[in-house]
């Protein structure tokens, strides 16, 4: 069954809501330049509402490994998302220091399949989202065809402009390492805040058995 994550998240009542939908996981972005920026010395305790079994994922771009740590720990993170020009390198020490990795790749074409090669073995995921100068969160769909070129051995995350009527689109997608949907804009009121009743709804419609 495709995993569901719930990216961009920052309010503590709204947190509270969204989790109790049991998404798989939940973002909160730790880049400045968002528009969903968690803030600075945002209060630990607005996350640790989250129970363990919905993972939480910190969004990192270009970020120092020591603040990345650093945050982890504070946040107790159960991985980190790297959205920027991070080496397989870096993602390989995150992994070491027991952080899962979902490495972010903009997809504007064709994939680029040798340049992802060199990552496979460092990543527990990609994530595949459609290019844009702000690193994410544009709100748009880049050609879901160009995964069908991709024959490596990480699962991946599918993002870029999913919405509620995207349901059987996703479950069209039959491939084998297809892990999680990373949904965000399209589900906000405002940037940061959900809309209950929409993840309510395409969390049950995906989860639905057919």
């Amino acid at each position: 069954m495709t995993k569901i994550k719930i990216c961009g998240m920052r309010d503590a009542a709204n947190i509270k809501e969204i989790a109790g939908l049991s998404p798989d996981y939940m973002g909160f972005i730790f880049y400045k330049k968002s528009p969903r920026y968690v803030g600075d010395d945002w209060d630990p305790a607005v996350i640790a509402q989250v129970p363990p079994e919905v993972r939480r994922i910190g969004v990192f771009v270009n970020e120092p490994e020591a603040n990345m740590e650093a945050a982890a720990d504070k946040y107790r993170l159960f991985g980190v998302q790297l959205h920027g020009n991070e080496s397989p390198e870096k993602c390989r020490s995150m992994k070491m220091n027991g952080l899962i990795v979902i490495k972010a790749f903009g997809v504007n074409g064709a994939l680029d399949l040798d340049f992802m090669e060199m990552y496979d073995r460092h990543c527990d995921y990609f994530l595949f989202d459609t290019a844009s100068k702000n690193h994410g969160g544009a709100g748009e769909k880049f050609d879901w065809e160009r995964l069908k070129t991709y024959k490596g051995d990480t699962p991946f995350f599918l993002s870029g402009g999913i919405g509620p009527d995207d349901v059987e689109a996703i479950r069209s997608l039959n491939m084998p390492n297809f892990h999680a949907v990373d949904v965000n804009s399209r589900f906000e009121t405002e940037p940061g805040i959900k809309n209950v009743e929409a993840c309510r709804r395409f969390i049950g419609e995906l989860r639905k058995r057919i």
